[in-house]
């Protein structure tokens, strides 16, 4: 890792154009993000959608709302932009395989079909053994490059007792107990 010794160092490249790094460079680099491993999941008059995700962050607890972001060419991303809710189940270890559902390109029915669903304040499907849910509105949409960022406004949390949590590391799913 290359750090700055001189707190004023000027960077070399002012005033020429800075190039972003490849694709696969951030990639490479993101394996060694960890990061927790959600199903994003949604209710309403397009239908049942959902996806796992792994870009998911707060924003804000006043109002409380987490960022997500989703891929625009997502088989779920038409039904969760017009369904505006969406719930945000962060997963525990032995969800590997419904993380794999709906990651893929499994149909929707058979995606919910693998797991129990309670329905929250908003209607978004709650995955019922999930570490911790997340019921949440839609409130603004930003698109960026591949991604469009969802801004959630919580209006419910489901917490469980579980204590170990799922992340994704190195390209594999790891357990994290405390």
């Amino acid at each position: 890792m290359t750090m700055m010794t001189e707190p004023h160092a000027e960077p070399s490249a002012i005033g020429s154009v800075l190039v972003p790094v490849t694709r696969e460079t951030y990639r490479d680099g993101m394996a060694s993000f960890a990061a927790a491993v959600n199903v994003i999941a949604s209710h309403g008059p397009a239908g049942l959608a959902g996806f796992t995700a792994t870009a998911v962050t707060s924003v804000t607890d006043d109002p409380p709302t987490l960022l997500v972001c989703l891929n625009r060419k997502s088989s779920a991303a038409p039904a969760v932009l017009e369904n505006r809710v969406v719930s945000v189940n962060a997963l525990a270890p032995g969800h590997e395989a419904v993380s794999a559902l709906f990651g893929g390109k499994t149909p929707m029915a058979d995606r919910f079909a693998a797991a129990r669903w309670t329905y929250g304040k908003s209607g978004a499907p709650l995955l019922e053994d999930a570490l911790v849910s997340f019921d949440c509105t839609v409130t603004e949409t930003v698109e960026v490059g591949t991604h469009i960022i969802l801004m959630c406004q919580v209006i419910d949390v489901c917490a469980s007792d579980r204590q170990e949590a799922l992340v994704y590391f190195k390209r594999a799913y790891q357990a994290v107990c405390p």
